[in-house]
């Protein structure tokens, strides 16, 4: 079994707006918490602005002095433009951009890190100026900070998906207290207090609508721009827009326990957790930083044991172009940059990723297994039939009922309760749910159970009813050890459900259905979504069995659920997938991937992004080592120059760069 945890991670702010912190050798991205005042909105775009203007600027001076010194030192067009001139010209060109890398491979020589990229471009570059190759070492640390700012830019645009997640919290909302609507912090908002929502505003809290009816912009959490109308009794969550009249909400969550709050924390946590080619580069690229620093010096001193003429200005030039060449920049910046794209190509479709690793893990899914209940059906039931044995002691019975289900968080306890109405007094003593099960309690010492027929069997209450035969959801109810009566429940199939299986199949990925609900009510729903293997009537600990025995089998599984009873086998499976929208806070907390929508189609997207961003992060691979292989030869052929060097190194870098952005622009269907 996986084990979930949360982590706080931090970076230093070496190439980022004030925003974003990356640090380049973990390949971590911070997300810093948006809770900030919204009037200082325009001075952080000004200092967003400048920062980047700020960074630039390095960049041009060093520019402009590269090109007039080659311009100089080619058409020896100024006589001046020699000797010490020469040198000062080329330092204030490498300085500019090279400060910021000189002083990272200093901190790393004090902390101990030595071999790091920072440490080889610094090697590199001071070495060219040491044998004069002045425009060579300005252009090698030129082209890794313009490498540098493209990789800014390329994580700003696949972080903006996400940067708009965070602003769509306001710290603000307008409250109704005695009459007069007031205006105060939404932190400081309690529970059960109504608050105002005028058009166009966003909703800061959770809550259900008071008003008799509301349309609603809900991109923030589905990603969906699409208006969703609701009416009295509908859940308003926050980050959803106000369209159209003044609607008022009760709230029923604080600030902090809002899902959108809950999505910032996940998405907050997504980078922490790496996957396995990413883990996989950052521990080679730690072994392989020294050997590439021990192959330059034996290219330097070797051959003097076994060359005819041996001239250490050369050798140590061709050390220098091997440790540019062999400088890991291109994988170090662009897998990451890849996965944190990948979970911002998820976000804007309305998928949390809570970490790349589970990216890498959704491309290599081979069996799908869906829970019934909110995941393939609607979680939104309808009572279609009472039958009480008793009609004298109906109304009686049915507030028992109501008031034991009043208990559980079940979709169809809220269903009787809406059905019943309110529910006079009482008295319940050892109120008990039982996963699986259903309710049971204690009316005036005498037990009282509701739920499916096993809790009956569990106890030994006989009845006389052949409830395999009744097509939709049976609801049984037992008093004093006898069974009195039972309410039965429809809940409808999902519209893109049988779309959303069609296309897993055309994955080539199996797909399984395991519910608590009666076989007849599972199979009917597989035979309507096209469902091939469905099994009901299974408690959580026997949906885990099953889920054990794909894994035995050498699958890869994704179990898809949203209730609380659905929370271990989520657990269990390599990829835990939760209906964000319906779902239980528990089964989205160990989640590691939450739908926001609870869209079925969505799981097959999902498979998609991760397929693609894998794809990508090995073509950034491949393509890497291949560059680098081939100028290697030419460099140990004698061919390749310093340029050819800063083309395998920073062009590589680029190039990787500019793929893993393809990411963000690429048409998932």
């Amino acid at each position: 079994m996986k084990h979930k945890h949360l982590y706080n991670f931090e970076g230093k702010q070496l190439c980022c707006t004030p925003e974003v912190n990356i640090n380049k050798n973990a390949g971590n991205i911070d997300l810093k918490d948006s809770n900030h005042d919204h009037s200082l909105h325009n001075h952080d775009h000004a200092n967003h602005e400048s920062s980047l203007f700020s960074k630039w600027l390095p960049g041009l001076i060093s520019l402009v002095l590269l090109l007039a010194g080659l311009h100089f030192d080619y058409w020896n067009t100024f006589s001046w433009f020699n000797g010490w001139i020469r040198l000062v010209w080329y330092i204030i060109a490498y300085v500019s951009v090279g400060f910021p890398v000189i002083k990272e491979a200093c901190w790393g020589l004090i902390k101990g890190k030595i071999f790091s990229e920072f440490f080889l471009m610094t090697i590199a570059t001071l070495g060219a100026f040491a044998i004069k190759q002045y425009p060579e070492g300005v252009a090698v640390m030129l082209f890794y900070a313009i490498g540098e700012l493209f990789q800014t830019l390329a994580t700003n645009r696949a972080k903006s998906d996400i940067k708009t997640l965070l602003d769509q919290r306001p710290d603000i909302t307008t409250v109704f207290k005695n009459n007069n609507a007031v205006e105060m912090a939404a932190s400081e908002v309690a529970v059960d207090e109504i608050i105002l929502l005028k058009p166009g505003e966003k909703a800061a809290l959770d809550g259900i609508l008071l008003s008799e009816k509301g349309t609603f912009n809900t991109a923030a959490l589905t990603g969906e721009s699409m208006p969703n109308a609701k009416v009295k009794g509908d859940a308003v969550l926050a980050g959803m827009i106000n369209l159209n009249t003044v609607v008022q909400i009760k709230v029923t969550a604080a600030y902090e326990d809002s899902k959108l709050n809950k999505m910032i924390v996940l998405i907050q946590n997504a980078a922490a957790q790496k996957a396995p080619t990413e883990l996989f580069i950052r521990k080679f690229a730690r072994v392989y930083t020294p050997i590439v620093v021990g192959l330059a010096i034996a290219i330097t001193f070797l051959p003097y044991f076994f060359a005819h003429e041996y001239i250490f200005r050369d050798w140590f030039y061709k050390a220098l172009i091997f440790l540019v060449i062999s400088c890991p920049c291109a994988l170090v910046i662009s897998i990451p940059l890849g996965y944190f794209g990948g979970i911002g190509a998820a976000g804007r479709h309305g998928i949390l990723v809570k970490g790349s690793n589970f990216l890498d893990l959704l491309a290599s899914v081979s069996q799908v297994v869906l829970d019934k209940t909110g995941t393939i059906t609607e979680g939104v039931f309808k009572v279609l039939d009472v039958k009480i044995l008793f009609e004298k002691d109906r109304d009686f019975i049915l507030q028992m009922v109501n008031a034991l289900e009043s208990h559980s968080t079940h979709p169809i306890a809220a269903t009787i309760h809406n059905y019943i109405g309110n529910t006079t007094t009482i008295d319940l003593e050892q109120v008990e749910e039982i996963s699986g099960y259903g309710m049971k309690g204690l009316v005036n010492g005498k037990q009282l159970l509701v739920g499916n027929f096993k809790l009956l069997s569990l106890h030994n209450v006989a009845f006389d009813i052949e409830h395999a035969s009744i097509m939709n959801t049976v609801i049984a109810i037992a008093f004093d050890g006898k069974f009195i009566g039972y309410i039965t429940i429809s809940d409808n199939i999902k519209p893109f459900a049988a779309v959303a299986i069609q296309k897993l199949k055309q994955m080539n990925v199996d797909v399984t259905m395991l519910s608590g609900d009666k076989s007849t009510v599972v199979d009917s729903v597989a035979a309507l979504t096209g469902i091939s293997h469905a099994y009901g009537e299974l408690l959580p600990e026997a949906k885990v069995e099953k889920i054990k025995t794909f894994i035995n089998k050498k699958q890869t599984v994704a179990f898809v659920g949203d209730g609380v009873n659905d929370a271990p086998a989520i657990a269990i499976s390599h990829v835990g997938i939760a209906m964000g929208g319906l779902g239980s806070d528990a089964a989205i907390e160990v989640a590691d991937v939450v739908i926001q929508d609870d869209n079925p189609a969505k799981i097959p997207l999902a498979i998609k992004i991760g397929k693609q961003t894998k794809k990508i992060v090995w073509q950034n691979i491949t393509l890497a080592f291949a560059i680098k292989a081939m100028v290697l030869l030419l460099g140990a052929g004698g061919i390749a120059t310093m340029w050819e060097a800063v083309f395998a190194d920073v062009g590589v870098a680029l190039l990787a760069i500019f793929n893993a952005t393809r990411l963000l622009h690429f048409k998932f269907k």
